[in-house]
């Protein structure tokens, strides 16, 4: 079982990893735009320009899905089963939740998925 502590100090590194996502997606939102057709890039540049921008929206989508995910753990902290693996039932380790506070399952059960 996790002490308050504990708790307090995976919910201020949760609200850490908002922002920071917040600020990562607001910048990847900019570079995933569309590239206009009448852009002045030579046929090469503007194959590496869609390149980039298809990463940066691949990158973008991870991040939004990250940022829900650690949403949702910052709704269920206060509840007794945050930090109790959903397979198992067994505690998540402290420090992977100080690590990746939006985990679900223990290690073991996470390695077996």
């Amino acid at each position: 079982m996790m002490t308050k502590t504990e708790k307090t100090v995976i919910k201020i590194h949760i609200l850490h990893q908002i922002d920071k996502l917040q600020q990562q997606i607001n910048t990847l939102q900019e570079k995933a735009k569309p590239i206009a057709p009448d852009c002045s890039l030579g046929r090469l540049t503007r194959m590496e320009a869609m390149a980039e921008q298809e990463v940066n929206r691949r990158i973008l989508d991870e991040s939004k899905l990250r940022l829900t995910r650690l949403k949702n753990a910052l709704s269920r902290i206060d509840h007794p089963m945050f930090g109790i693996c959903i397979e198992c039932e067994e505690p998540i380790g402290v420090d992977r939740m100080k690590i990746h506070p939006e985990s679900v399952r223990c290690v073991a059960c996470a390695s077996e998925q």
